[in-house]
């Protein structure tokens, strides 16, 4: 933008981009509107200067941090250009590549804080290129250093970066689509880890905010190839849920404009899927190779995007999903599932509300509206909220809890409250009068406690709904029990949430004064919170009625409120200490009765300021009698009461005052006349409890104390004496609310209508008010303002009060008058609730800055914020006063009597109140922030948003603004008084006492935070009681400054201060301090200590940065930034000789920062080379240089020296560090290849294809291993093009694809003479066979017993040198190597394993005749190692090799793959090390991916003779195996068919070589023994052994393979039915677990529509086959299949009907157990609304009931034969069974052809068996599943019925 001149500017330019409408609320906003524009004036100046004259640190963090406390307070109230200046300025500092790590955290924060609003800054306005933001991810989150510890990265970052990202992608330029696939299609390798990359890339940065015009250049480029990908991948991989959450990105922010049906099928199957189910009757979850767990938040976000439409397929989906999950909501079931489903339930109806908001409610702005023709109508949303309604009552009483289903209540009862909020009052009601449930009861009413303001709101649509209100508040009153906590506490919540919503007022005689109830009816009743605007216009004559109902329910409103305070008496009168506690007196509430007391007060509170005058004079009234006639104790009964009374004092303070401070003050004026009360350490009861009262209902409006100051004082003058602790603790209490009421700002009132509802009933009717939201344009808050009269009388209470304790205190620690502990004690009391009360009214501390911390071109100085008060500086300045006296006493303390710890305390906390407190405490602030949000959430209208919030809500809001502008302090100057108080502090935790210390601590800690650069100032203090050489230091004060230095949880860690300055000092000084006197390390607190210490800064320690600069973008920007403002800067623009000057000390400190660096290097290396230094300090000293390696700068030669020889150091944990830090140091000497571009068309010599397909194509052929054409001379060698990555040129070719220059590969080692220092140090040693030795031997010892691995920092170690040096080692190692691979203990092994890999790794840059020679020697070792293969070795040889040919081009590799392939499977080390070859050969292949087709092919050649294996481990290795050979075989879009081998060809030679076992009848055994035997064995023997081995392949392929090849598979399935087994009997040998295992598998698999015929039409030919077990695993299969691909089937009328006719006929089978599988799975489909209950299937089964049977003494008796004709039976108990799969398919509910079915089914009870023993158990199962809800589901029976039922449920008595 150019920077216009403010003289010229347009208003509309002026314009603030969007204010904090909070301000201009508070008391003072007439001041804040100069104070904004001085303070963004400060900014943008203070900001663009520090930029201008590159000063990063400190100017341009600290004015950022400004500018996000500006944010905080006014909002984005700045022009548009600005704020533009502002994005694009912040834009250019974080996406500086040298920027340091945690700067540019900050920057980044800043900058989506900026970019949070969209709405504000259009395309138009903004643009900001992708490229470096990828630039910058790439480079932290896939950093090619950090696994190696040359960078240490926030564990924050990754979701820093996410945001910043999303922030920035609306304002990506058009052309960054194509830009962006251009990027990263080339990674889209499906074999490969790129794939998981390339699509979380996409996900995170493709923009689909681009209008409709654009879409062409946009999503349309991308979409239907990543859906086709999506829809063709069929065992879900991981990167699938990334792609769903774009697909569900795209479809939010491009409503109306794709078209979602033909994949809405696949898409609801997906979401189903994911759920995780138990399904079928045996219970089977998803395996989780089969579905994705996706991210419910943006599955709910899709499914909300393609609702509404013409089409309506999604919310009929969306039906049949509820319908087919529905009673996995009931609450009796539980499981894993559980959560995600009710995450399900909670999260969409507020994503469909979020929606509609956005469609009918929310301002226009740049983004793309949704179209009308897809704009969700009336009708829609009718739909949405039926189709959710039934699961979320479900949900109501779920094992985890009611919030989701409340949650989902609230959202669904704004769009249609008439259809939501009646059935949950059916539930409430009776849940209200049963005593034996509980649960249900808490369940109901946080429920209701979601829809109140639903309910109480009305609306055209649910008029009736207020009148609920009085009948459940008096019905939820016997809630309030003292013996149910969880009951009480929602029932207070209940009450105050409806009080809060509606005015108490009695309006009962409205009827008698006004007839006009009609015409006003007709213009305004409710606020229709709740209904969109089409459905206003409604008739009226049903609001009348109601209006009526309701002015006469409102007379009940006073008894309410009566019988409230009487429960609540009861509670008080129960919660006494006598009564809880018993013998046991302890000074607090436990933590349950401070909760009660909470709700309690604030549900007190909320009724009083919700009711009217006169109520409120007679609940007065009661709390005054049952205040004043009462005596309480003083812990929980009496600040119960207490608290009740405070709560009415301050709804009506003037009225309340009049009641109780008079009686108060006569109590205890007479309780004290008489002087020896003011010596009594016990003191009356009535007194205490009347001080605890009086000290309560002050807490009140300060100008209505004024009319009672004499009174008050009087007491505070004699109470304040008193010496009982108990007596001036409540006086100080007294003093401190008095001081509080009349100095804070605050308001007064929280009714839900400005002004009250004390009007006359002819201009206003308080119903209307009913639910009403406030408004923020007309809250007219009433604001308590300290007038002169209050600020007068605080002023005369501290000087009659404070001063005279003041001066005591003062000439106590002079020396001049002794006190004894209590009177200090006493004294600093008071001093403490002075200060607490009066602190807003205190000047802070002033006083000289601290000098020479930090030098700075920019102004550093404080910014000043308005708080609505004026110090009065003619006033004597207690604060200052305070600070003098404290200090004095402190030190007069410590010197005298330094065990007074209870002084010592009370001194800590002024000292904090001193430095920290205007009025407000920040953990207070916290609590009401947090309870503000709560309150919030759960009674949000998100549909007509716009801050619609009750108008109590709104003023706690405001207020809490007030309170964020007294607490931001960030950044405050550092002065002298403030460095006192500090170095006081610091003493004090050093202390001799720890729980000083502790509390010293904590303090100190706090106040580190708030001033600049205080640390730097108190680090060097800290460090002096480590000092070795002092001998004054006790152990108490070391562990004390080690605390110091370990600081919070939360706050600052001295010890590791992002700064050089810092850790200079300290990380020595804490390595020296093992050298100190006073350090033990016989203490174990001491060795935790620096435990601790070690930890802390290893887990926080981030790389600190060595260059500073600026980029020049920036410098340009921050120039017109400081140009752009309406005012001139207040510093001025930077002259060109300051810019000069800021270059150059830019310059000068990155070189100072430099020497800082390796100054803290050489003195750590200084403290290890003293002789006396313990082993713990060492070990710290080491972990603190090996922090110190990083990538942009060498490590100092004596520190690479020192890493090298602590190699070989004896102790195993330095051997590690020394391991991993000389891995780095080889990455940092790591020399720099040449590259050049080439074109992979002229190397495969064929032209660019016009259309794009992946896969093998003629023009990646070269890369393809091809063993006639290998590079086995070094002519070839160098004439062949490497590509080292797998995924290059499979999916396409990168834009400008990169190779090493053919000189590389001729390229020979450097010599000693041609290396740097440092090299030559590694060099030397690694020369040394003595060196040499020592480390193999160390190297090959075991660490820890059986569970060493493959390590991968050795790998790396070895990698780097041979990398580096080339082969300059081998010939010392080789004989190390030689003798490492002939000892077969493990540690030996998996040394020479790391070194081999090593090796392979490292000689990438070798010249041919050196990789040859290397290959001569690897060649025989690998070969001996896997001869002497073990259980232990074989992983790590697994490691090594797929480590070794990982990101390598295969043509390098050929000797090693050659010789793997020689013969894996030869038999002569027996089965085991036949399986270890092929595990080392599938992780060497795995790794090459596609570019090993001809290997594959030949291993699949030599194992298909071997398929017969006899040995189980080979066969499974060989599965294994078999399912990396075909996992390259993909059926993916745009993909040509693969060289590597087939599984359709496969298959057919196996299906060949099983016909013996297709064609055979009987059935199969596993009668092979496991041994191979030499005889000749049968084809059908050798069937078996294959099938063996083709089933491990089938169940390895399950999770592996994209996409299962179903034709192939399909034609096992008869062979698998015929081998499986249902019962898994003794002789349950593995052929029949696998074939059981595998259907499992295979059932669950996706299916694709055109598949299911031919699935359904094998499974009907298996059906008909003789064998029962296979007819009955039909079931099962079919139970899975279908639920897993329900909305496939369902898309098909056909496949329907096949199930239904193929599982109805199995109900007729003559095996009974394949009956009743069939009726279960009958029963199943008919509870997951796959079948539906039709007519038809209704007469089929009664037809077959009534299949006659011959009476039963038409029989002989005494046959053995039973002679029933067992058709007949079949036929009965077919029918029998179909009626009893309809009844228990509704297990919840009673639909109406129930009833009749149950008598239908009552008539066969005595039928044969087995029908009887059905009819029994359907019977049984029935009862038990309606049991719950019995008095619900009677109502559908007539009574002749519920006889019958009766009858035949109730079991008969025994001594009937």
């Amino acid at each position: 933008m150019s920077s216009c001149c403010a003289a010229g500017r347009e208003p509309a330019a002026l314009a603030p981009q969007k204010e904090l409408v909070y301000n201009a609320l508070l008391p003072y906003a007439a001041r804040l509107e100069p104070e904004s524009a001085r303070l963004l004036s400060a900014i943008r100046s203070g900001l663009g200067r520090a930029v201008v004259l590159r000063e990063l640190w400190p100017g341009a963090l600290l004015w950022t941090r400004r500018l996000s406390a500006y944010l905080r307070l006014y909002g984005r109230k700045f022009s548009k250009e600005d704020h533009i200046l502002f994005v694009k300025l912040m834009y250019e500092l974080v996406t500086f590549p040298r920027l340091e790590i945690s700067m540019m955290q900050g920057f980044a924060r800043l900058l989506i804080n900026l970019l949070k609003k969209k709405e504000l800054l259009s395309r138009d306005d903004l643009e900001l290129p992708w490229r470096p933001l990828y630039v910058l991810y790439e480079r932290v989150l896939y950093s090619k250093t950090e696994h190696l510890g040359l960078n240490w990265f926030p564990n924050s970052i990754e979701n820093v970066l996410k945001m910043l990202v999303k922030s920035c992608r609306p304002y990506f330029p058009e052309s960054s689509t194509h830009e962006m696939l251009e990027e990263w299609r080339p990674l889209l390798c499906p074999f490969d880890v790129t794939m998981q990359k390339a699509i979380s890339y996409l996900e995170l940065f493709l923009p689909t905010l681009l209008p409709p015009e654009c879409h062409h250049i946009g999503f349309k480029l991308w979409f239907s190839e990543l859906i086709d990908l999506w829809m063709s991948v069929q065992n879900l991989p991981g990167w699938e849920g990334n792609l769903v959450n774009l697909f569900a990105r795209l479809a939010s922010d491009n409503i109306g404009y794709i078209d979602w049906d033909p994949y809405i099928p696949t898409i609801f199957t997906r979401i189903l899927r994911s759920l995780n189910l138990p399904v079928g009757s045996g219970q089977v979850t998803t395996s989780r190779y089969l579905s994705s767990a996706y991210d419910i938040s943006h599955v709910v976000l899709w499914v909300s995007s393609m609702l509404g439409g013409p089409s309506k397929q999604a919310q009929k989906h969306l039906n049949a999903l509820f319908n087919s999950i529905a009673s996995f909501f009931h609450p009796s079931n539980n499981g894993r599932w559980l959560v995600k489903l009710m995450k399900l339930l909670q999260c969409l109806p507020a994503s469909v509300v979020r929606r509609l908001h956005r469609e009918r409610y929310k301002r226009p702005s740049w983004l793309t509206s949704v179209p009308d023709s897809h704009k969700l109508t009336d009708q829609d949303i009718t739909d949405f909220v039926e189709c959710m309604k039934q699961p979320v009552l479900l949900a109501m009483f779920s094992k985890t809890g009611s919030l989701n289903a409340a949650q989902a209540l609230q959202n669904l009862a704004l769009m249609r409250p008439e259809m939501v909020i009646p059935p949950v009052l059916e539930k409430t009601y009776p849940a209200m009068e049963t005593l034996t449930e509980p649960h249900q009861l808490t369940a109901t009413l946080s429920c209701m406690i979601g829809v109140a303001r639903s309910l109480v709101s009305g609306g055209p649509f649910y008029p009736e709904g207020p009148t609920h209100v009085l009948p459940l508040l008096m019905r939820a009153l016997p809630g309030v029990d003292p013996n149910d906590f969880s009951k009480c506490m929602i029932t207070f919540q209940f009450i105050a949430t409806f009080s809060t919503l509606v005015p108490l007022v009695d309006c009962s005689s409205v009827l008698q004064e006004r007839s006009d109830l009609t015409e006003v009816c007709s213009t305004s009743i409710f606020h229709y919170a709740s209904t969109p605007c089409s459905i206003l216009s409604s008739p009226f004559p049903v609001f009348l009625q109601v209006e009526r109902e309701l002015c006469s329910a409102s007379a009940e409103f006073e008894d309410f409120i009566l019988q409230f305070m009487d429960k609540c008496f009861a509670l008080i009168d129960s919660s006494t200490v006598e009564q809880t506690r018993g013998e046991i007196e302890t000074e607090k509430m436990t933590h349950l009765e401070s909760l009660v007391e909470l709700g309690l007060s604030s549900t007190f509170s909320t009724i009083l300021t919700q009711c009217s005058m006169a109520i409120f004079q007679v609940a007065l009234r009661k709390v005054f009698s049952y205040a004043t006639n009462n005596i309480f104790e003083m812990r929980v009964a009496g600040r119960m009461v207490a608290d009740l009374c405070r709560a009415a004092a301050k709804c009506h303070p003037s009225e309340s005052l009049k009641l109780f401070v008079p009686h108060c003050c006569h109590i205890i004026s007479q309780n004290t006349a008489n002087e020896e009360v003011i010596s009594e350490e016990e003191l009356d009861k009535e007194l205490l409890w009347n001080l605890q009262l009086l000290s309560e209902v002050t807490r009140v409006d300060g100008a209505e104390l004024l009319a009672y100051s004499t009174q008050l004082l009087q007491i505070l003058q004699v109470t304040l004496q008193l010496k009982s602790k108990q007596g001036y603790t409540l006086a100080c209490s007294l003093l401190h609310h008095i001081l509080r009421s009349t100095a804070l700002i605050y308001p007064t009132d929280y009714c839900s209508v400005p002004g009250g509802f004390e009007r006359p009933f002819d201009t206003y009717l308080p119903i209307r008010d009913w639910g009403r939201p406030g408004d923020l344009r007309n809250l007219q808050i009433q604001w308590h303002v300290p007038s002169t009269d209050e600020i007068a009388f605080v002023f005369h209470l501290l000087d009659l009060l404070l001063q005279p304790e003041v001066l005591r205190l003062q000439r106590h620690a002079e020396g001049k008058e002794t006190m004894s502990r209590d009177d200090v004690l006493h004294s600093l009391t008071i001093v403490q609730h002075c200060l607490l009360g009066a602190g807003s009214l205190l000047p802070p501390l002033d006083g000289p800055e601290v000098p020479g911390l930090v030098s700075s071109m920019v102004s550093l100085e404080d910014i000043e914020i308005c708080l609505g008060v004026d110090y009065d500086l003619s006033r004597n300045n207690y604060r200052e006063t305070m600070y003098h006296v404290m200090r004095q006493l402190l030190h007069h303390i410590l010197e005298h009597s330094e065990d007074d710890t209870k002084s010592l305390f009370l001194i800590i906390k002024i000292i904090g109140d001193l430095l920290l407190y205007k009025g407000s405490q920040k953990n207070e602030f916290d609590s009401r922030w947090k309870s503000f949000s709560l309150v919030k959430k759960s009674m949000e209208d998100r549909l007509h948003g716009r801050k619609r919030h009750i108008r109590a809500l709104l003023i706690d809001r405001v207020m809490l603004q007030h309170e964020m502008r007294k607490l931001t302090v960030e950044g405050c100057q550092y002065k002298t008084v403030h460095q006192d108080l500090l170095r006081d502090l610091l003493r004090l935790s050093t202390s001799t006492y720890s729980q000083v210390r502790s509390k010293a601590q904590t303090m100190l800690f706090t106040a580190l935070g708030t001033y600049n650069f205080c640390c730097r100032d108190l680090v060097s203090y800290a460090l002096e009681y480590l000092k070795p050489g002092r001998d004054d230091i006790t152990q108490q004060q070391f562990k004390g400054a080690l605390y110091c230095l370990l600081g919070n949880n939360s706050g600052v860690c001295l010890a590791n201060l992002h700064d050089w300055d810092c850790i200079a000092l300290t990380w020595p000084a804490l390595v020296r301090s093992g050298l100190s006197q006073a350090m033990s390390l016989e203490k174990p607190s001491v060795v935790r200590l620096f435990d601790d210490l070690a930890d802390k800064i290893h887990r926080q320690y981030e790389t600190i940065g060595l260059d500073f600069g600026v980029p020049e973008t920036a410098v340009t920007l921050a120039d017109s930034m400081m140009r752009s403002g309406s005012s001139t800067p207040s510093l001025g623009i930077p002259s060109a000789q300051e810019q000069e000057e800021g270059l150059q000390r830019q310059q000068e400190k990155n070189l100072e920062l430099k020497q800082k660096y390796e100054k803290l290097v050489n003195d750590l290396l200084g403290c290890l080379q003293e002789r006396d230094l313990p082993w713990k300090f060492e070990h710290i000293a080491i972990g603190f240089l090996s922090l110190l390696v990083r990538d942009d700068h060498p490590l100092p030669p004596p520190a690479v020296c020192f890493f090298v020889q602590s190699l070989n150091h004896d102790a195993l944990v330095i051997r590690k560090v020394a391991i991993s830090a000389v891995a780095g140091i080889l990455k940092q000497l790591k020399r720099p290849h040449k590259k050049v571009p080439v074109c992979p068309y002229e190397i495969s010599g064929v032209s660019e294809p016009e259309e794009f397909m992946a896969g093998d194509r003629p023009d990646n052929r070269w890369l393809q291993y091809d063993s006639s054409h290998l590079p086995r001379s070094q002519q070839d060698w160098e004439s062949c093009q490497f590509v080292e990555k797998t995924h290059w040129g499979y999916y396409g070719w990168p834009r400008k694809l990169m190779m090493y220059c053919p000189s590389e590969k001729t390229r020979q080692c450097i010599t000693r003479e041609e290396m740097c220092e440092t090299e030559q140090i590694i060099f030397d040693h690694f020369s040394d066979p003595f060196f040499t030795d020592q480390l193999i031997r160390f190297l090959s010892l075991e660490d820890r017993k059986g569970k060493d691995k493959f390590n991968p920092h050795r790998f790396c170690l070895f990698k780097g040198l041979f990398r580096n040096f080339g082969d300059a080692f081998l010939p010392l190692l080789q004989p190390h190597m030689d003798r490492l691979v002939a000892d077969t203990h493990d540690s030996p092994q998996r040394c020479v394993a790391e070194i081999i890999a090593g090796l392979i790794r490292g000689c990438k840059h070798w010249s041919y005749d050196k990789v040859e020679h290397l290959w001569e020697v690897l060649c025989p070792l690998i070969r001996k190692a896997l001869s002497n293969i073990s259980v232990e070795t074989y992983a790590d040889w697994g490691t090594c090799i797929a480590t070794a040919c990982e990101s390598r081009d295969p043509r390098k590799l050929h000797w090693l793959f050659e010789m793997l392939m020689e013969s894996p499977v030869s038999g002569e080390g027996g089965s085991f090390v036949d399986a270890c070859h092929l595990y080392v050969l599938q992780g060497g292949l795995a790794q090459q991916e596609w570019r090993v087709s001809e290997l594959l092919h030949r291993l699949l050649e030599y194992l298909e003779p071997k398929l017969t294996q006899v040995y189980k481990n080979v066969r499974e290795r060989i599965g294994s195996v078999l399912s990396y050979i075909f996992m390259i075989n993909v059926d993916l879009p745009h993909t040509r068919p693969t060289l590597s081998p087939r599984i359709s060809d496969f298959m057919c030679r196996v299906l060949t070589r099983l016909r013996p076992l297709l064609e055979a009848d009987d059935e199969i055994q596993n009668h092979v023994a496991d041994e191979n035997w030499e005889e000749a064995q049968d084809e059908r023997t050798q069937s078996v052994k294959l099938l063996k081995t083709v089933l491990k392949w089938l169940i390895a392929s399950a999770g592996r393979l994209y996409s299962s090849s179903l034709s192939e598979q399909v034609k096992l399935l008869p062979l698998l039915f015929k081998v499986a087994r249902v019962e898994n009997d003794k002789s349950y040998d593995e052929l029949k677990r696998d074939a059981k295992s595998c259907l499992t598998l295979m059932s669950q698999g996706l299916l694709y529509r055109e598949q299911i015929p031919l699935v359904l039409s094998t499974l009907q030919e298996i059906a008909g086959s003789s064998s029962w077990n296979a007819r009955y695993l039909v079931l099962t299969y079919l139970q899975v299949s279908v639920f897993c691909n329900l909305f496939t089937f369902l898309s098909s009328e056909e496949a329907v009907r096949d199930v239904r006719s193929l599982v109805i006929g199995l109900l007729e089978d003559e095996q009974l157990e394949v009956r009743e599988m069939a009726a279960t799975t009958l029963s199943g489909f008919l509870q997951c609304h796959f079948l539906c209950m039709d007519a038809t299937m209704q007469e089929h089964f009664e037809t077959l009931c009534k299949t006659c049977l011959p009476k039963k003494r038409k029989r002989q008796l005494g046959s053995v034969m039973d002679t029933i004709p067992p058709a007949d039976l079949v036929r009965r108990h077919a029918g029998v069974l179909g009626l009893s799969a309809c009844i228990l398919s509704s297990p919840y509910d009673v639909p109406t052809w129930m009833p009749q079915l149950l008598m239908d089914l009552s008539s066969h009870l005595n039928d044969t068996q087995p029908i009887e023993m059905t009819v029994k158990k359907t019977l049984t199962n029935f009862r038990r599943t309606h049991h719950d809800n019995w008095q619900e589901h009677r109502q559908q029976f007539t009574d002749d019925q519920l006889l019958v039922l009766t009858d035949l449920l109730v079991s008969p008595c025994y001594y009937a």
